[in-house]
């Protein structure tokens, strides 16, 4: 990986020959990403493509890819071009496409910042979930904000979450991604976490769910380990951390506005949530690299 400086604005954003591609790499309390610059939507990533690039071997390595592409050059975004300039088109690290990333969108945000495509202050972002307003301070090292909507809890559906050799009930959440929450006594009850916990019924998920384990330390306190549906055991997931506290809430019966710490094993985010149930996330952002991909990992995944 080549680390240089790049200029602000879309300089260095163009693909310098038919093999090498510019990328960035950032990471929201740990939880990494790589962002591949595509303003005018030429770019053809493919699922072997992410596969190759989040392959932390013999790739670059990373949670998931976020293709940073304006809307108007997004089919997929094009209906929301008149509210928001740029698209956040979120892939898992296994191919997979995303509606919605927490700490991936505030990453993403901290780029188009950095590189002057954006001014700081609030910024609009489409994403397959709609479009999120995020924050993003003067300051460098400031917390970044997102507002991430208002959970939907469909109620009872008899999920239950097995990991490690034990079974739980969980409490199903959509956060624009759904998410199976476990609240524990005990982190250590779900095992190592190497192979994604088994969701019952078979079915439920057709897509894969993303399963958090939570434990409640005080009524405003809380700390998860999250197995990310097409990634594996992440250190910290922006939409879990939300879906979290939603199901929290709704089994402490709480209401009405609330703060929340949530820690997870990347670091520290937390999650207000507002008079209607709209939450706020707001957490630690950065980008640490910018580099070149070349032919071995380009041109051999198309």
């Amino acid at each position: 990986m080549a680390a240089h400086h790049r200029e602000a604005g879309l300089t260095g954003m163009g693909v310098s020959s038919s093999t090498d591609r510019p990328f960035a790499k950032g990471h929201g309390t740990g939880n990494d990403f790589l962002i591949l610059p595509d303003p005018d939507g030429g770019l053809p990533l493919s699922a072997e493509h992410t596969m190759r690039l989040c392959d932390r071997r013999t790739g670059v390595g990373a949670d998931g890819i976020l293709r940073a592409v304006r809307c108007a050059a997004e089919p997929e975004a094009g209906d929301m071009a008149n509210t928001a300039e740029w698209f956040m088109d979120y892939r898992n690290a296994d191919g997979s496409r995303g509606a919605m990333c927490g700490n991936g969108i505030r990453v993403l945000a901290r780029y188009l910042v950095d590189t002057g495509l954006c001014a700081p202050g609030h910024i609009r972002i489409a994403t397959r979930a709609g479009i999120r307003r995020v924050h993003v301070p003067d300051s460098a090292g400031a917390p970044i904000g997102v507002g991430m909507g208002r959970p939907v809890l469909p109620g009872p559906g008899g999920i239950t979450v097995t990991a490690g050799g034990r079974s739980w009930p969980a409490t199903q959440v959509d956060m624009g991604n759904p998410h199976a929450v476990v609240m524990l006594s005990d982190l250590t009850a779900p095992g190592s976490l190497r192979s994604a916990p088994l969701v019952e019924p078979a079915g439920a998920y057709p897509l894969g769910v993303t399963v958090e384990f939570v434990v409640s330390h005080t009524a405003e306190h809380l700390q998860l380990r999250v197995h990310e549906r097409g990634v594996g055991e992440t250190l910290a997931c922006g939409t879990g951390a939300c879906a979290a506290v939603a199901a929290f809430r709704a089994g402490t019966r709480r209401s009405g506005p609330g703060e929340y710490l949530v820690d997870s094993p990347g670091g520290r985010l937390r999650v207000g949530v507002g008079p209607e149930g709209e939450m706020e996330l707001a957490g630690a952002a950065q980008i640490v690299a910018h580099g070149t991909i070349g032919a071995p990992l380009w041109d051999t995944g198309a």
